[in-house]
């Protein structure tokens, strides 16, 4: 989508949507080019005992066509929910594409997700089909008969428990479809926000949605697609990043897609599976970036072959950032956007858009601010609400059922992303926090990015959050809960030379006043830290 410029303004300058007056993600993502070659690889299915699979355009095409009938036969139509909880494989992309070309609406659900989060999500959604596996199923029974408008389940491994076989109902029907005719802003997918704050909401989006990912998928890879890019994100297909970021923009240029299911993230595997498969283009969230930084560098170990690294979700910090041009041999680019509105602002190493504790500049086709509550844009250097304009092809439709909470997103035409921001004059944006996580010490307005960029140099510390605690004097102190790694007990002399080392870096109104050592940290489903969670321990 990104015409052949080389210099970002005039880019941005040049800029202009190509949004068709019809449009089918299915469509675009598989018929077409499985009209062109039905033998071009779609992805590249690693099965548990690390043997690959190519899957083709046309395969998908043929099963996507069978699961539409399939899903017709038994009721889902135009604008119906049909939620897909399976981990990342075939039957993942199959399910997408049939139902765009259904006209109905995906629902993805992290496989991580308990059986509350699930119900909760599929009663919120009214989700009347279901894509799963034995396990979806099994973790479903004891809730299903509250998921009244869950008529249709089928799953990957059989019938059995109230589901009917997935590879079965397929087998039945014809490999023959006409895909629903359906236009840009026609509901295409309902993907639920992390809940960082509050309940999570179903944000609605149109088949637009892809397209408004493109200026910005293209610039942080790069000018993807470029020839020998092969795509692999340890995201869940479920969330946006894993979905938007990665699988589908490359499948909407015809390049391949790596699909590997993982118990866990084990670094050394991640590197030995991309040497081996030569990606040469990844998606990687900063809590995985952090897990890579934490086994030895992969040079002189694996042969990698990769050309861009991108990541989002948190801030990267300049850290992470000179870690992998000592480690990987590349600028990480990074992006920042949210369930609602994604991929707004990137970096492009390409393109000289890169400033270490910066996310980038606004991509091309998106326009980004930093507003205060009266919704004027802010100064440069003054610190605000980081927000986009409407209207955006990214930009989603509505919450479902919410329609006070969509009117609430906006202040005039600017969607707030509540996340806290401060633009410089060259235009690059540095993330401070979220609206709720912005710490208050003694007049200060503290944002966590930056202690914890910091705390994770620290030779000790593989990862960290800073939350603010409660304090008479100060309205709040930072309190630090680190990871650390192995081979470094806690002990009180340990948190006194932490804290020394980020007063050293930083100032001495930042520093944590206190340090709590723990195993893990809060995450949701998308790698991002729960800082209300440790709020409530501080």
């Amino acid at each position: 989508m990104l015409p052949a410029i080389r210099d970002f303004e005039a880019l941005r300058a040049s800029f202009r949507w190509p949004i068709p007056e019809r449009y089918n993600i299915g469509v675009d993502v598989c018929d077409r080019w499985a009209t062109l070659d039905p033998q071009r690889p779609a992805l590249l299915d690693v099965a548990a005992d690390d043997g690959v699979t190519a899957v083709t355009f046309g395969e998908i095409r043929d099963a996507s066509n069978r699961l539409a009938q399939a899903l017709r036969r038994r009721g889902i139509g135009r604008g119906d929910r049909v939620a897909i909880l399976l981990p990342q494989c075939r039957d993942v992309v199959v399910a997408h594409v049939a139902i765009y070309k259904l006209g109905a609406v995906a629902l993805p659900l992290a496989v991580l997700f308990g059986v509350d989060g699930l119900a909760y999500r599929l009663r919120d959604a009214g989700a009347k089909g279901l894509i799963t596996n034995a396990a979806g199923v099994e973790r479903l029974a004891p809730v299903r008969r509250d998921l009244p408008a869950l008529d249709v389940v089928l799953c990957t491994d059989g019938a059995g428990g109230g589901a009917d076989g997935l590879a079965a109902a397929m087998q039945a029907e014809s490999a023959v479809f006409t895909p629903v005719d359906t236009g840009p802003d026609d509901p295409a997918m309902m993907i639920f926000t992390s809940g960082t704050t509050g309940q999570p909401k179903g944000a609605l989006h149109g088949h637009r949605v892809l397209l408004g990912h493109l200026p910005g998928f293209e610039l942080v890879h790069e000018f993807y697609p470029q020839t020998g890019d092969l795509m692999w994100t340890p995201a869940d297909w479920a969330w946006a990043g894993g979905l938007l970021n990665a699988l589908l923009p490359s499948l909407h240029h015809g390049m391949p897609v790596v699909a590997w299911k993982q118990e866990k993230f084990d670094p050394e595997r991640v590197f030995a599976m991309m040497a081996r498969l030569r990606v040469r283009n990844t998606f990687v969230p900063p809590t995985a970036l952090r897990m890579l930084r934490s086994v030895a560098p992969p040079k002189g170990r694996h042969d990698l072959a990769l050309r861009t690294v991108a990541s989002a979700g948190e801030a990267l910090g300049a850290e992470t950032l000179a870690w992998g041009r000592e480690a990987l041999g590349l600028t990480i680019n990074e992006a920042f956007g949210q369930t609602e509105c994604n991929l707004v602002l990137a970096s492009c190493a390409t393109l000289g858009v890169v400033r270490p504790g910066s996310i980038g500049k606004a991509v091309p086709g998106h326009e980004v601010a930093i507003i205060g509550p009266d919704g004027l844009a802010c100064a440069p250097g003054e610190q605000g609400q980081i927000a986009v304009r409407r209207p955006d092809p990214v930009m989603f439709l509505e919450y479902w059922n919410r329609p006070e909470a969509t009117r609430d997103k906006f202040v005039g035409d600017w969607m707030t992303t509540g996340d806290q921001g401060v633009m410089d004059a060259d235009g690059y944006v540095r993330f401070v926090g979220r609206d709720d996580d912005v710490i208050t010490s003694s007049g200060y307005r503290i944002g966590p990015t930056e202690i914890e960029d910091c705390l994770i140099r620290h030779p000790a510390v593989t990862n960290a959050a800073a939350v603010g605690k409660p304090d008479p004097l100060r309205t709040e102190i930072v309190k630090a809960f680190v990871v650390l790694k192995p081979g470094h007990p806690s002990s009180d002399a340990l948190a006194a030379d932490i804290q020394r080392f980020v007063r050293e870096r930083l100032s001495a109104h930042e520093y944590p006043r206190e340090v709590a050592f723990v195993d893990t940290l809060p995450l949701t489903t998308t790698g991002k830290v729960i800082r209300r969670a440790l709020r409530a321990v501080a």
